[in-house]
């Protein structure tokens, strides 16, 4: 069984201490508390504990201390996956969702996902989840609001000739 990893010395266990108490961050603070218990010379599993994490948490931690400093306690929040279509592929989604389908080309009357999702992997290649393509158009600009379904075949002629001959309420 391996030992301990060994924690970089350039820092004692007071000034480890200072620096909890100078920042602002919960969660580096509970770290550096957790570190500067195993300069002293505390059990891993202790110093883990007095952190709220398990050992091999600590460890991770460790490794980021030796190699960052202070610094590399922080949390590191990362942006999620990069966008598969490039932004001309973007650009033209969006100005196909603004022209709407056509129902002899497209076959439907409305876009949903599943019919953008079908259009994005023929027209670019791309495949996304049926889920994800709602982050897409979230990501363009777009916001989930259903038109109400119109028939295809529907006379407005016919429409405006109800409305007028209908009896006033």
């Amino acid at each position: 069984m391996a030992g301990a990893i060994a924690l970089r010395t350039d820092y004692r266990a007071d000034a480890l201490r200072r620096l909890a108490l100078g920042t602002r961050d919960a969660n580096v603070a509970r770290r550096l508390l957790s570190l500067a218990a195993v300069r002293e010379g505390a059990s891993r599993g202790d110093a883990a504990r007095i952190g709220g994490m398990d050992r091999q948490t600590l460890r991770d931690w460790v490794h980021r201390f030796n190699a960052a400093g202070p610094d590399g306690l922080r949390d590191q929040w990362r942006n999620g996956s990069v966008c598969r279509l490039t932004a001309d592929q973007q650009r033209e989604l969006s100005e196909l969702i603004i022209a709407g389908p056509d129902r002899n080309r497209d076959g439907v009357v409305r876009w949903r996902r599943v019919d953008l999702k079908r259009v994005m992997e023929e027209r670019f290649g791309v495949s996304y989840h049926e889920r994800h393509v709602s982050t897409l158009l979230k990501r363009l600009g777009y916001s989930h609001v259903s038109v109400r379904p119109r028939h295809p075949g529907q006379d407005t002629g016919v429409m405006e000739a109800f409305k007028k001959t209908s009896p006033a309420s």
